[in-house]
C-alpha cells in the first residue's frame, strides 16, 4: 500500500510539472483545467501542503506583480502545492430532494432513489463512443454525429393561434378592450382590439425547427467549448428526470437568474440527453430582427417588441390573458416550459402565475415542478440582461483566457397540485414589515410582533391584476419555495471558497498554506450541511483552478519564505464586488449560523454598552429567550429566499440558536441546582404513569420549562468562527445602513429606478472614501436594501399619472427616527 501511494504521488507529481510548463502568465492553457473530466471523482479535502506556519507574520506594503516575472505566478502557486494521496471518508451528498412538509407524496415517487451513483458528464466532451459508429472520420465528425442522433420530439403547433385565439380567457379580454393607440415605426395607428391581438400572438409566435435546432445545438457546443472547460450535470438527477418525463403531468422547470446563458444550457442539456426541449420564456429584450425570428423557431418565448420593458408588456390588458392561454396551451399539447425568477426584482412569478392558472382552470390536470440550479466558476458578466451585453462577457471571457467549469443541477420534480392542496406553503396573513419592526424600533420594545413579512412585490398588482388575493399569495408562497429549492441544491464552486476565505476571514492577507487548510476546513463544513460541490480531485489541482480564475482580483506578496507567498484580495471596487459575487451562495449555506452570530453579537456589543466599557465582553451569559427575539428581527430584515415560506420565521430563529450550539460556538449554561437537568429519576412526578384519557397530559411534561440561557465556548478568546459567520452578512447590513444615512440628502419623489440609481452613486462614494467594503456598494445589493426600506415604511410609494414614486414618509423625515432605525440596523453589524 505505500508503494502504491508512492507511486501515485510520484504520477501526480509529473502531472503537474507537464501541467506547468505549458501553462502561460496571462491564464490557462486550452488543456488546463480538466480535472473535472467527463466524470468528476469524489471531493477530497484533507490533502494540505507541508509547512506554513504562518505564526509571526510581518506586515508589509502590497506589492503588484511584474509584467514579465522570471517564474510565472502560477509556477510559484504550483510549485508550493504538492499532491497527497486522498483518504477514505468523503462522500458527495444527495442534493435536490423536494420538501417533506409540502410535497410528501412526490417524495414518496423516489424519483431521486438510492440506487448506484451514476457520476457526472461533461457536456462537451464528445466523442465517438456517443455515436453509434467507430473510425477515423468519426473522431472528426463525432460532434456532427452526435446532434443528429438525438431525439427531437415532435410538435403539434399547426393550430395554436387559433386555439389560442378562441379561448374562453382571450374571447372575454377582446370584449372589455377598447381600441388603443399603438406606437409603430414612427406612424400613429388606430388598431381594433382584434388586430392589437392578432400583433401580439404574431409577436410570440414560437415553434421547435428539428433541422435548426441540431444546428444551433452544434453551434452552442463549439461556442461553449471555447467559454469553459466543462459543463457538468449529475448523470443520477437526469436519471430520475427521465422517469418524470414520463408521467403524465408536463414538466416546468425553474431556475434561479445567474446570467443569461442559463436560458442556452438548460435546453441544451435536455436535448443532448434525449429530453424533451423545453419551450424557453427569456427576458432579453430583442427587436423585431432576424434574429428574434431564429429564437422563436428553437422554442424561446420573447416579449413584444415595442413596449420597452417587460412590465410595460404586463400593464397591457390583452398581454396577459394571452399568454395565460398561450402557456395554458403548451401544457395542455405536453410541452416542457422552462423559466426563470428572480427574487431581487420578482421577475418570472408572473409565468408562475400563468401555469398556475393552467391547472386550476383545469386545461391540464397538474404539472410537476423542477427546480433547477446553475453554478459557474467564473460567471458572465451581463448585467443589464440584453443581447449585447451578453456578447460583451463572452468576448471579455474568450479574451482573458478564463476557462472555467459550470455544474447543472435537477431537483426532484414535484406535483404543483399537491403543494397547492397541501396548505403548508402559503403565506395568507403576511404582515407589513413596518407593523413587525417599526414598534421595536422607535417604542424600544423588547418583544417583536410574530407572524409572517409580506412580500407582495414579488408578484406586483400590475401583473394579473385578475388574480384573486388568495391566489396570489399562494402563487407568492411557491415561487419563494421555488427560489429556495433551486439555491438549496447549487453546488458550491471551488472560487467561491476561496474568494469566501480572502473576503471575511482573511481580508488583510493570507499564506497559501494557511489557505488550503482553512479550504480544506470550509469544503468539510460545507459537506456536512449536505450541501454538494462543483469540483473534484486534489486540493492541489483544485486550489490552482480557483487561485487562477481569480488572478484579476488577488495580489501576491513575496515574503520569506519565498515557497509559501502571501495572498491578498485586490484593494479596488472591481475586484472586492466580484469576490462578494461569488460569496453569494456561502452565505445561503450558512444562513443559520449567521443569523446566529450576528444575534449573539448584538447581545455582546449591548453588554459592552450597558457596561460603559466600550469593549466586547465575551464571558458573559446570554438568555434564550433575548436571542432568539434578535435573531426574529434579523430575520424580519433579511432578503426574500433564504428560508422556505412552509417554515415561520419564528421557527427559523429557533434554529438558528439551535445551530451555533451543533457547531460548537456556544455552549449551554448549567445553573446551580439539586441535581442536573437531565436526571429525571429526581424529578418529582416526572415518570408517573398516567390514563389515555388524561386531557392535562402532554410529552412537554418531561422537558424542562425554565429558560435557558448559554455561554461562548472560548470566552478567553476571539472566536474567529463567530466573526466569520457575522460578517457573512455584513455585506447587507452594511449597505442598509449606509443607505439609511444617505436618505438626508434624498431628494424624493423619485421613480425607483432612479432613485436606487441615485443610492448607488452614494453608497460608491462612502465605499472609496473609506476604501474598503466594497462590496457594500454594489447594484444588487443597494437595490435590496431600496426594498427593505420600501418594506418598513420609510420610502412610500405614490403614484401619479400611472408612474410609481418613491418619497421619504414623514415619520423618517425626523431626523431622531432615522437615527433610531440606523442604531438598530448597526446593532448586528459586525465591525
Amino acid at each position: 500500500m505505500a508503494q502504491l501511494e508512492k507511486e501515485v504521488d510520484q504520477q501526480q507529481a509529473e502531472a503537474m510539472v507537464e501541467a506547468e510548463q505549458e501553462w502561460s502568465y496571462q491564464g490557462m492553457s486550452e488543456g488546463e483545467g480538466q480535472q473535472d473530466g467527463k466524470t468528476s471523482v469524489r471531493p477530497t479535502t484533507d490533502m494540505l501542503p507541508d509547512g506554513g506556519d504562518v505564526q509571526g507574520e510581518t506586515a508589509c506594503t502590497q506589492v503588484s506583480l511584474p509584467k514579465r516575472p522570471a517564474l510565472s505566478w502560477a509556477a510559484k502557486i504550483k510549485k508550493k502545492l504538492k499532491p497527497v494521496t486522498p483518504f477514505l471518508g468523503k462522500f458527495r451528498p444527495v442534493v435536490g430532494q423536494c420538501c417533506h412538509q409540502c410535497t410528501p407524496k412526490s417524495l414518496g415517487w423516489k424519483l431521486l432513489r438510492t440506487s448506484p451513483f451514476l457520476g457526472y458528464q461533461d457536456l462537451l466532451c464528445v466523442n465517438e463512443t456517443q455515436t453509434r459508429f467507430r473510425g477515423w472520420l468519426v473522431r472528426r465528425l463525432c460532434c456532427v454525429l452526435f446532434v443528429s442522433g438525438c431525439r427531437v420530439y415532435p410538435d403539434p403547433a399547426a393550430d395554436r393561434l387559433d386555439r389560442i385565439r378562441n379561448s374562453s380567457r382571450v374571447q372575454k379580454a377582446l370584449s372589455l378592450a377598447r381600441n388603443v393607440l399603438e406606437q409603430y415605426d414612427g406612424q400613429r395607428l388606430m388598431l381594433t382590439t382584434r388586430g392589437q391581438a392578432a400583433h401580439i400572438l404574431h409577436s410570440i409566435d414560437t415553434r421547435i425547427s428539428p433541422w435548426l435546432l441540431r444546428v444551433m445545438s452544434w453551434m452552442l457546443l463549439k461556442l461553449l467549448s471555447a467559454l469553459f472547460c466543462s459543463v457538468q450535470v449529475n448523470l443520477s438527477q437526469l436519471d430520475a428526470l427521465h422517469r418524470a418525463s414520463q408521467l403524465e403531468a408536463p414538466l416546468v422547470l425553474v431556475s434561479v437568474r445567474q446570467c443569461s446563458l442559463d436560458y442556452i444550457l438548460v435546453p441544451l442539456v435536455l436535448f443532448c440527453h434525449n429530453l424533451r426541449v423545453p419551450y424557453t420564456i427569456c427576458h432579453l429584450r430583442l427587436g423585431n430582427t432576424w434574429l428574434r425570428s431564429v429564437l422563436q423557431r428553437l422554442g424561446v418565448i420573447l416579449c413584444p417588441p415595442h413596449p420597452v420593458t417587460e412590465q410595460d408588456a404586463e400593464r397591457d390588458s390583452l398581454y396577459g390573458p394571452l399568454m395565460t392561454a398561450f402557456v395554458g396551451e403548451l401544457l395542455r399539447e405536453g410541452q416542457s416550459v422552462s423559466l426563470t425568477v428572480d427574487a431581487g426584482s420578482g421577475r418570472g412569478g408572473q409565468w408562475l402565475t400563468r401555469v398556475r392558472e393552467a391547472v386550476r382552470d383545469g386545461t391540464v390536470p397538474d404539472v410537476s415542478l423542477v427546480p433547477v440550479s446553475i453554478s459557474y466558476d467564473c460567471p458572465l458578466a451581463d448585467g443589464q440582461g440584453s443581447l449585447l451585453s451578453l456578447l460583451r462577457g463572452a468576448v471579455s471571457l474568450l479574451w482573458e483566457g478564463r476557462r472555467g467549469s459550470v455544474r447543472i443541477h435537477f431537483a426532484q420534480a414535484f406535483s404543483l397540485k399537491e403543494m397547492c392542496e397541501t396548505g403548508r406553503c402559503r403565506v395568507d396573513g403576511g404582515r407589513p414589515l413596518q407593523e413587525l419592526l417599526l414598534p421595536v424600533i422607535l417604542n424600544k420594545r423588547f418583544e417583536s410582533t410574530i407572524g409572517q413579512k409580506s412580500v407582495s412585490w414579488v408578484l406586483p398588482p400590475a401583473c394579473c391584476p385578475e388574480l384573486p388575493p388568495s391566489e396570489r399569495e399562494l402563487t407568492i408562497a411557491l415561487t419563494l419555495h421555488l427560489l429556495y429549492s433551486a439555491t438549496s441544491c447549487a453546488a458550491v464552486m471551488s472560487t467561491s471558497l476561496v474568494s469566501c476565505l480572502l473576503l471575511h476571514k482573511h481580508r488583510k492577507g493570507v499564506r497559501l498554506s494557511q489557505l488550503c487548510r482553512d479550504a480544506s476546513w470550509l469544503l468539510e463544513e460545507v459537506l456536512f450541511r449536505n450541501r454538494d460541490v462543483g469540483f473534484g480531485g486534489s486540493l492541489s489541482g483544485v486550489m490552482y483552478h480557483a487561485l487562477s480564475l481569480l488572478r484579476p482580483c488577488l495580489v501576491m506578496i513575496q515574503l520569506p519564505p519565498v515557497t509559501d507567498p502571501l495572498l491578498a484580495p485586490r484593494p479596488s471596487a472591481a475586484a472586492i464586488v466580484a469576490l462578494s459575487q461569488h460569496c453569494h451562495l456561502l452565505t445561503h449555506v450558512f444562513i443559520l449560523e449567521a443569523v446566529g452570530a450576528c444575534a449573539v453579537s448584538a447581545m455582546l456589543w449591548e453588554v459592552a454598552g450597558c457596561g460603559g466599557a466600550g469593549e466586547m465582553e465575551f464571558d458573559v451569559a446570554l438568555g434564550q429567550e433575548e436571542l432568539t427575539e434578535r435573531a426574529l428581527q434579523l430575520c424580519h430584515l433579511l432578503p426574500p429566499g433564504h428560508f422556505p415560506p412552509c417554515q415561520s420565521a419564528h421557527s427559523f430563529a429557533c434554529d438558528a440558536v439551535d445551530s451555533l450550539v451543533r457547531c460548537g460556538i456556544l455552549v449551554m449554561e448549567e445553573l446551580p441546582r439539586d441535581h442536573p437537568v437531565c436526571d429525571f429519576w429526581k424529578r418529582q412526578g416526572s415518570l408517573m404513569w398516567r390514563s389515555m384519557d388524561d386531557a392535562d397530559h402532554s410529552d412537554s411534561d418531561c422537558e424542562e420549562q425554565e429558560s435557558r440561557s448559554y455561554k461562548l465556548n472560548q470566552p478567553s478568546q476571539c472566536p474567529d468562527m463567530l466573526f466569520f459567520l457575522c460578517s457573512l452578512l455584513s455585506v447587507q447590513l452594511r449597505a442598509l445602513s449606509w443607505a439609511i444615512e444617505e436618505l438626508q440628502i434624498l431628494h424624493t419623489p423619485l421613480p425607483e429606478s432612479e432613485c436606487v440609481a441615485h443610492l448607488h452613486v452614494c453608497l460608491c462614494d462612502r465605499a472609496r472614501q473609506d476604501r474598503r467594503h466594497y462590496e457594500s456598494s454594489s447594484a444588487d445589493v443597494v437595490r435590496a436594501a431600496v426594498r427593505t426600506l420600501i418594506d418598513l415604511g420609510v420610502l412610500k410609494e405614490k403614484e401619479e399619472r400611472g408612474s410609481v414614486y418613491l418619497g421619504l414618509s414623514p415619520l423618517f423625515q425626523q431626523v431622531e427616527n432615522r437615527s433610531k432605525l440606523h442604531s438598530f440596523v448597526c446593532q448586528f453589524l459586525y465591525n
